[in-house]
């Protein structure tokens, strides 16, 4: 006699699926990736990583127009919320910025 919890377990495994919460650095993979896809542009850096008890949020720097010479190339920080399996919830951009400048109003650099 097989229980409900061995039929989920089997079917998990013969799918793939897992109930394993990611690792931070599958996190910040997933997270980058799935930016890149919804807005196009790509992800440089991440600025900020933290769990919450919700899942993640992370600030990641993306270039947004690229000019000649780089140090004018437009910069924007986007805050990106992922649920505890490492799948985006949302996003938003909280800044932008010249890439050859530095942000004095935030601190730590956010």
């Amino acid at each position: 006699m097989t229980d409900s919890h061995d039929t989920h377990k089997k079917s998990q495994q013969e799918t793939g699926e897992s109930n394993k919460e990611p690792t931070p650095m599958e996190v910040l993979r997933q997270a980058r990736a799935q930016l890149a896809e919804l807005t196009g542009m790509t992800a440089e850096t991440v600025s900020s990583f933290e769990q919450s008890e919700d899942g993640w949020t992370l600030e990641i720097e993306v270039l947004e127009l690229a000019r000649v010479p780089d140090t004018m190339s437009l910069m924007a920080g986007y805050q990106v919320d992922l649920d505890r399996q490492g799948q985006l919830t949302g996003y938003r951009r909280v800044r932008r910025y010249e890439r050859g400048r530095s942000d004095a109003h935030r601190p730590g650099g956010r």
